[in-house]
This record gives C-alpha cells, sequence and structure tokens, in this order.
C-alpha cells in the first residue's frame, strides 16, 4: 500500500488515450490471454497523483493478473464506525466505483480505426473498451477530482478488476478474500445511462455420453451415444418448456430462464457407430435461481436416460457460473440513481460482477455510459453525448454517498 500527496490526474482525454492504448486481453486462449497489470500501473499513477491509497492485489491463481483498489478519503471513519459495521455484518459505509480493467480479444481486420488508438469520428470515440468498459475507469477518476480526501467522510474506493471477459476471476479473488469495500457500489458497464438492479445469470455445461463404436451394420456391437444424445436433447427441451411455464419474473423484458443448444459433436464417420458424443448449453437463471440447483436438477433429468442406455454420462462445467443478481429496489443507491437520471431501474440479460459485489454485502448496481450493443464488437464506440451525463451523475453519487451521508 502506497500514498503520496499530489495535485491531479492528467486530463481526462488523456487518460482515456491511455487506457485504450494498453492492450488487456482476457481469453480462456492462452496464446491469446494477457496480463492486465499495464493497464493497473497506469491507474495506480493517475490514482496516487488524485491523492488515492493504492492496494495492487495479485490473483492467487493468476500472478500476472490482479485487482487493484484505490481509495480516498474516510480515514477517520473512526474505530466507532468500523465496529458497528463488523457489528451489523456489514462493510464499512462508502460507495465503490468499480468496472474491470480487461477487454475481449479482437480483430483489427474488421475494424474502421486501430483499435489500440483513441479515435473521434462523427460525435463518437471509437476503441477497444471504449463502451466495455476502460472508459470508465477513466471517467470514476475524473468524476472524483475536485474532491479533497478531508472533506469525505466516508470512502469513495475505486476498484479494477481482472479477468472479467473470461471467468471473472478478479471478482471471484476478492469473494475468496472476503475483503469489504463499501456499503454501495456501482458497475459502470454500458447499460445507456439507465440503472440496473438485477441480471440474469450464465451457465454454460457440456454434456458427454460415451458408449461403444462399432461397424455400421451390425448395431449389436456397438452402444450409439448420438441416439442417446437424441433423447438427451429430448429431455432438454421438455424442461425448457417447463421453465418458460412456470418461471417467470416480470422485471425482465425475457421474462423466463433461457436455454440454449449451442453445440453437438458426435462420431467420426458415417460407417461407425457413434461411441462419443458432447453437446454444450447456455443457461440464464433468473435472480431467484442458484446454478447450483440447476445443475442437480439437469443431472437428474439426464442421468436417468444414460443409465438406462447403458451410456457413461459425464456434465461439467465450461467455465465458472455467474449468479444472477439482484439489489432490493428500497437500497439507497438504486433510488438515489432513480432520483438522479429519472429512470426506474431495470433489469439486464447479461452477467457482470455484481454478484460478487453483493456477496460482499455491497448493494450494487450496474450503471454506465456505453451501449451494451457495442461491447465485444468491432469498431466499438462510446458516443461523446454521454460523457458529460455520466460525469455528473457520478459526482452527485460521490456527493451523496462520501460527503453528505
Amino acid at each position: 500500500m502506497s500514498q503520496r500527496s499530489a495535485s491531479t490526474a492528467p486530463p481526462l482525454r488523456q487518460m482515456l488515450e491511455g487506457l485504450i492504448a494498453v492492450p488487456s486481453v482476457s481469453s480462456v486462449d492462452p496464446g491469446l490471454d494477457q496480463s492486465n497489470r499495464p493497464v493497473l500501473d497506469l491507474l495506480a499513477g493517475w490514482l496516487e497523483d488524485a491523492g488515492f491509497r493504492i492496494e495492487i492485489l495479485p490473483l492467487p491463481s493468476q500472478p500476472k493478473k490482479a485487482n487493484l483498489v484505490a481509495t480516498l478519503g474516510g480515514y477517520n471513519q473512526g474505530r466507532a464506525g468500523l465496529l458497528a459495521s463488523a457489528r451489523d455484518n456489514q462493510p464499512p459505509s462508502g460507495l465503490v466505483l468499480s468496472g474491470h480493467a480487461d477487454t475481449v480479444p479482437f480483430d483489427e481486420h474488421l475494424w474502421r480505426s486501430d483499435p489500440l488508438h483513441l479515435t473521434e469520428a462523427d460525435g463518437r470515440l471509437y476503441g477497444i473498451g471504449t463502451a466495455d468498459m476502460k472508459s470508465f475507469l477513466g471517467l470514476a477518476i475524473e468524476a472524483a477530482r475536485g474532491f479533497k480526501p478531508a472533506d469525505l467522510k466516508h470512502p469513495l474506493i475505486l476498484l479494477a478488476t481482472a479477468d472479467e471477459e473470461s471467468a471473472m476471476h478478479g471478482a471471484r479473488a476478492l469473494v475468496e478474500s472476503g475483503r469489504a469495500l463499501g456499503r454501495h457500489a456501482l458497475i459502470g458497464e454500458p447499460t445507456s445511462l439507465r440503472p440496473v438492479r438485477a441480471h440474469k445469470g450464465v451457465m454454460a455445461e457440456a454434456i458427454r455420453l460415451t458408449g461403444r463404436s462399432g461397424h455400421a451394420s451390425d448395431p449389436s456391437l456397438g452402444n450409439n451415444a448420438l441416439e442417446g444424445m437424441h433423447e438427451v436433447l429430448s429431455a432438454l427441451f421438455a424442461w425448457r418448456d417447463e421453465l418458460k411455464r412456470t418461471q417467470r419474473d416480470p422485471a425482465f423484458a425475457i421474462d423466463y430462464p433461457t436455454m440454449n443448444v449451442g453445440h453437438i459433436h458426435g462420431g467420426d464417420n458415417f460407417n461407425r457407430i457413434c461411441g462419443h458424443c458432447e453437446l454444450h448449453l447456455d443457461i440464464r437463471p433468473l435472480p431467484h435461481q442458484q446454478p447450483e440447483q440447476l445443475r442437480a436438477e439437469l443431472r437428474e433429468r439426464v442421468a436417468p436416460i444414460a443409465e438406462r442406455r447403458a451410456l457413461e454420462l459425464d456434465i461439467e462445467p465450461l467455465f465458472p457460473s455467474i449468479p444472477p443478481a439482484e439489489t432490493a429496489a428500497g437500497a439507497a443507491i438504486v433510488q438515489a440513481a432513480e432520483a438522479l437520471t429519472g429512470h426506474h431501474a431495470e433489469s439486464a440479460s447479461f452477467g457482470t460482477e455484481a454478484p460478487f459485489l453483493n456477496a460482499l454485502g455491497m448493494e450494487t448496481i450496474v450503471f454506465g455510459p456505453g451501449d451494451i450493443d457495442q461491447a465485444h464488437q468491432p469498431n466499438e464506440y462510446l458516443a461523446l453525448d454521454r460523457i458529460a451525463p455520466m460525469l455528473g451523475y457520478l459526482r452527485q453519487l460521490i456527493q451523496r454517498f462520501c460527503v453528505d451521508a
């Protein structure tokens, strides 16, 4: 941990240019995966210049990646306040502005401009991470400009996480550490300046059936895994229809848990009995549904088919599940964001790090200047006319939760 007193961070445009210029790809492909430490080093220098205390927390599972926790003010919150927070099983008061410091992989040949060079055109800033979501980190630093540490009754914390775009190892590491940061949190994912208080979870499951191969001319020689998977698919589609009938949440535009069968592969030749078949599916649970329960139900529905057909069954996650998230409509951060924007807090079908911050006791909203349809796309951009409103909202939230509270 370090602290130094210095004047200010660079101008906003310079910060955005610097963030976009530093590649920080997260990928399950080791050939594409990169460290996020250069981005964190950049942020740490600016935040120190703005008076923040800096902590770089390497991930135990990936030492080349880390989370950054930067704290401004609130140092004199007092032992009584900290003890009260511990007694109430709540994190200390304060506001957390959170964003991930990584991006998805990109193909520069699909871009009209250099994805690592911030380019202004048509009222937009183009570059990888402009919408999702490096720009938010620069906006958070800019919004904090002008707030003096001594004036903050409760701390302002900027959190920059690792690995959000692959398995969210950064947020998971925070939960494993049990680190309490603040009671109110805002994740600056792209929501078009509309607050989001709930989102679905994300599950990706692999179902593998193993039978016995043999020559196609004599079915008795083998046990066809592909035929078994055909029956599994029928059971999955029946379950999907049941979920759609029985599990609803009117807060969501798509108000039921979805299931998508996205990949299947089996066998190796037309004249050979299929000895192995693998299916990949995507499930998006509602906030009242937990991935562990759905995974158990998945096995309950598939296992009898495999047993009856004498097929070996293996079910495993393709990546660690992202739980659904929900913050109460009456939470202070939700009501504050609704009052500022004039929009009721919405629900989203995409996943974020919100459930992990919730698990640490933070009342969390997702609220950022970008558009979700720009995420993971060539020619990603942030509209220039979103910047000033977002800065205004952030400054008012800092005032509300760190100064006036």
